[in-house]
């Protein structure tokens, strides 16, 4: 792919696939965590909101919901399939939606595994400075994440025969 043919894929794109992907994630998830913890689990998710709701009182709840299953199916499971679907397909589904996926910064190439599991963990550098790491996508030239450029990769957008 030549350098003038590359049209690097913007902030709103971005948070438009990471909305699509999310929802997918707690489509699945969710019903996940139903079946294996009953509806015990849905109070769990509603406890903030009764909380505030009842103006600060705490509401008792158990925290069944909380073991090494839920750990698995909301953090182990969808780190898995996002990293699976990189290396496959270049995207997630919300990626291919909007017609973009991740290539090597350098050769525009695809990105190797080790790249892409790398920039799934440089995700929390991005999240964790207060999401200045994802804000960045808006400033920079390239359009890079502050995961994109500690994984060494850019997101552009797809031509039709991709």
């Amino acid at each position: 792919m030549q350098t003038a043919d590359v049209v690097y894929v913007g902030f709103w794109a971005r948070f438009v696939a990471f909305l699509i992907d999310s929802i997918l994630v707690v489509m699945i998830v969710v019903p996940l965590l139903v079946a294996l913890y009953g509806t015990e689990y849905i109070s769990v998710l509603a406890e903030p909101f009764r909380i505030a709701i009842k103006g600060g009182t705490t509401i008792p709840v158990t925290r069944s919901a909380d073991g090494p299953m839920s750990l698995l199916v909301q953090w182990v499971f969808p780190a898995i399939a996002v990293i699976v679907f990189w290396i496959y397909r270049q995207a997630t589904p919300g990626k291919m939606l909007v017609s973009a996926k991740i290539v090597d910064a350098k050769t525009f190439g695809p990105p190797s595994s080790g790249q892409l599991i790398g920039r799934y963990f440089a995700y929390y550098v991005s999240i964790l400075a207060f999401g200045l790491g994802f804000l960045w996508i808006a400033f920079d030239g390239r359009k890079q994440g502050w995961h994109d450029k500690l994984a060494g990769t850019v997101v552009i957008k797809t031509k039709p025969s991709d």
